[in-house]
C-alpha cells in the first residue's frame, strides 16, 4: 500500500493524499480502535479541530490537530449551540444523531470531504459494535473495558444520577440490578437471595459488581440443611474475600468442610445448631435463639464436636466452625 500511495503521488499528488486518508482510517478500523482515536485522526488529517456530537448519547468529542487526547464530556449548557452550521459535517447514519464536524469556518478544504466520509465510515462502524442489541445499559456498566461516554449513557438511560454513588445487587438467578446509594438503595426485593455490592461512582460500578457476586457465594437458603444469611453485604467481606478467591467450586474440600459434610448426615438439626452457635455472641444466646434448653444444646455440641474432630465450645473451635461453615457455602455456591 505505501508503494502504491508513493506512484500514486508522483502521477497525481491529490490523488495520493486521498488514497493516503483511505488507509489511515481502514487501519483505524482494522484496530478496532474507539471513537476517541478516530475524531484524533480527523483533526490531524484536517489540520484543524474536529469533533463527533451524538445526541442521543448525549455524546459530545473532540480533538486537536496536535493530537491532544479528545475531550469526552456529556452536553450541558449550550454545547449544542456551539456547533457552528458552517462547519464542514458528516452523518454518521443516514438521518441519525451522530455526527462528524470539522471546525472550519472558512470552507471546506479540498481534502475535508474525503476525511469526513472515511471517519464516519469507521466511527459507524464503532457504534454499530456498541449499539447491538446484548449490550444493555447494565452490561455496559458493569463491564471494566467500557469508555467513559458509554458508561455516562448507559447510566442516564436507566435514570442514574452520575455524580452520586450507586452500588450492584446480584442474585443467583435472573439479572443484576443497578441502585442509586440512599436509605433504599441496599434493600433487597423480599424474598429474593442476595449479594449487595459496595457503593461507589458510577465508573467503579464493576468493581461493585465483582464484590456483589462474592457476598452472593456467602449466602444460603436459609433453610435447616442450608443455613445462613440470605442476603450478605459487601461491606461485611473484609479477609472472607480472600477466602473466597481461594476457595472454587469443584476444587477439593478441606478436611474441616469435609468433617462439617460426613457430621450433617448424623442428625437433622446438626447444621442449623452449629451454624446458630458460630453466629451467635454467646452459647446461651445460641440456645434461646434455637428455642432449646441450655442442656440439650450442650448435649448436641458434645456429639457434634466428636464428630467434626474439634471442640466448637470453645471460643478458638467456634471460630473453626465459622470458617468451616463460610468455605461449605463457598464451595456450594458458583
Amino acid at each position: 500500500m505505501r508503494e502504491l500511495v508513493g506512484r500514486l503521488t508522483e502521477l497525481d499528488p491529490r490523488a495520493g493524499a486521498a488514497v493516503r486518508v483511505i488507509a489511515y482510517f481502514d487501519a483505524l478500523v482494522a484496530q478496532r480502535a474507539g471513537l476517541e482515536a478516530i475524531v484524533r485522526g480527523a483533526a490531524f488529517l484536517a489540520r484543524c479541530p474536529a469533533r463527533l456530537v451524538d445526541e442521543d448519547r448525549r455524546l459530545h468529542l473532540r480533538a486537536t490537530p496536535d493530537g491532544a487526547p479528545a475531550d469526552t464530556r456529556a452536553f450541558g449548557g449550550d454545547a449544542r449551540d456551539a456547533v457552528d452550521p458552517r462547519w464542514p459535517a458528516e452523518e454518521v447514519a443516514t438521518g441519525g444523531p451522530a455526527r462528524l464536524l470539522l471546525e472550519r469556518t472558512s470552507g471546506p478544504a479540498e481534502l475535508d470531504p474525503m476525511i469526513l466520509e472515511r471517519a464516519a465510515a469507521a466511527a459507524r462502524t464503532v457504534l454499530e459494535r456498541t449499539r447491538t442489541p446484548a449490550r444493555e445499559p447494565v452490561e455496559i456498566l458493569l463491564d471494566p473495558r467500557t469508555p467513559e461516554h458509554e458508561r455516562l449513557w448507559a447510566a442516564r438511560r436507566l435514570g442514574l444520577k452520575t455524580d452520586g454513588p450507586v452500588r450492584v445487587i446480584v442474585f443467583p438467578d435472573g439479572p443484576p440490578i443497578i441502585r442509586p446509594d440512599g436509605p433504599d438503595g441496599a434493600n433487597v426485593p423480599e424474598g429474593r437471595r442476595a449479594g449487595v455490592g459496595a457503593a461507589v461512582d458510577v465508573a467503579d460500578l464493576p468493581s461493585s459488581w465483582e464484590a456483589a457476586r462474592t457476598a452472593l457465594r456467602l449466602t444460603a437458603e436459609g433453610t435447616d440443611q442450608d443455613p445462613g444469611p440470605r442476603v450478605f453485604h459487601a461491606e461485611e467481606l473484609g479477609p472472607l474475600a480472600v477466602l473466597a478467591a481461594h476457595v472454587r467450586p469443584g476444587d477439593r474440600p478441606d478436611p474441616d468442610t469435609r468433617a462439617l459434610e460426613r457430621a450433617a448426615v448424623a442428625a437433622p438439626w446438626m447444621l442449623l445448631t452449629l451454624d446458630t452457635v458460630a453466629s451467635a455472641t454467646s452459647l446461651r444466646a445460641a440456645a434461646t435463639a434455637l428455642t432449646v434448653h441450655h442442656s440439650t444444646l450442650q448435649t448436641r455440641l458434645a456429639q457434634a464436636s466428636r464428630l467434626l474432630g474439634w471442640d466448637v465450645r470453645t471460643p478458638s473451635g467456634r471460630l473453626r466452625l465459622h470458617l468451616a461453615l463460610l468455605a461449605r457455602r463457598l464451595h456450594r455456591n458458583p
